[in-house]
């Protein structure tokens, strides 16, 4: 949900840059379950974290332009922290110049590991080397609001069928029970991959029942990877997909293109 309408391109066409700026202007407005809401009295004020996830910086033509429009709108927004939810840009010295856009915009970015982002050999220390990511999974603080990130990058999964590996691995489970258990709240859960709904990790449901014997401490669970709108209750957890920062709304009429022929070399 925003708080205004997306600009309709049939009733008035827009440009690219002009679309990412509208889209980037929205906000969050969602209902949380009474469970969640106490954990909420704990903090001081109403925290904001700009979040863009799957730029896919490495296959769009202008990628940089579009994190510029992100930066630039978070400029007036000032959030407390801005978030990149993975799919972002592979860690070597060419893509330098989007990973420093993100990192100077703010004196806070937190980065999450996507399944391309090890695409072309690239490995999980490179991203944690060139975005200055802490550990692939981490706590982190942002103004009172305890941020849970996770990597849903692990192999050992029982029931992989082959692709791209989606799973939380046995220790990671580990630490996050014990982080559940220690935290106060409130707590955002942080993924690449979903936690439920479209595409979710191989262990999901084991994932959902451990989440939901926090759900007095969650106020939410967010992911991209997916590539769709949606937001979703299991077990009194919320759970949102975020959508892609490489897609452009046309309208409905033209759902099914994509981008011109030049572009895809």
């Amino acid at each position: 949900m925003t708080d205004r309408p997306l600009p309709n391109p049939s009733d008035n066409p827009i440009t690219r840059r002009g679309f990412i700026q509208a889209t980037t202007a929205t906000t969050l407005a969602l209902t949380l379950p009474h469970t969640s809401t106490a954990a909420l009295r704990s903090l001081d004020k109403p925290v904001k974290i700009g979040v863009i996830a799957d730029l896919h910086h490495d296959v769009m033509h202008d990628g940089v332009e579009r994190v510029q429009a992100f930066v630039k709108k978070m400029q007036t927004v000032q959030p407390d922290a801005l978030l990149q939810l993975g799919d972002f840009a592979y860690p070597n010295a060419k893509n330098s110049e989007v990973i420093q856009l993100f990192n100077k915009a703010h004196e806070r970015t937190l980065h999450v590991i996507g399944n391309h982002d090890t695409d072309s050999g690239h490995t999980k220390q490179q991203c944690l080397d060139a975005w200055g990511m802490p550990k692939r999974y981490y706590t982190q603080t942002i103004e009172g609001l305890q941020l849970l990130v996770l990597d849903g990058n692990d192999s050992g999964s029982p029931t992989h069928k082959g692709g791209y590996v989606s799973y939380v691995g046995t220790e990671q489970i580990d630490w996050l029970k014990d982080q559940l258990a220690t935290l106060t709240g409130p707590i955002m859960v942080v993924c690449h991959q979903p936690l439920a709904g479209a595409s979710a990790v191989d262990n999901a449901d084991e994932i959902q029942t451990l989440l939901a014997t926090a759900a007095d401490k969650i106020i939410l669970v967010i992911n991209g990877h997916s590539h769709i709108d949606d937001v979703l209750r299991v077990n009194n957890v919320t759970y949102m997909h975020v959508n892609s920062a490489s897609y452009q709304w046309v309208g409905g009429t033209y759902r099914h293109d994509s981008y011109a022929k030049e572009v895809h070399v």
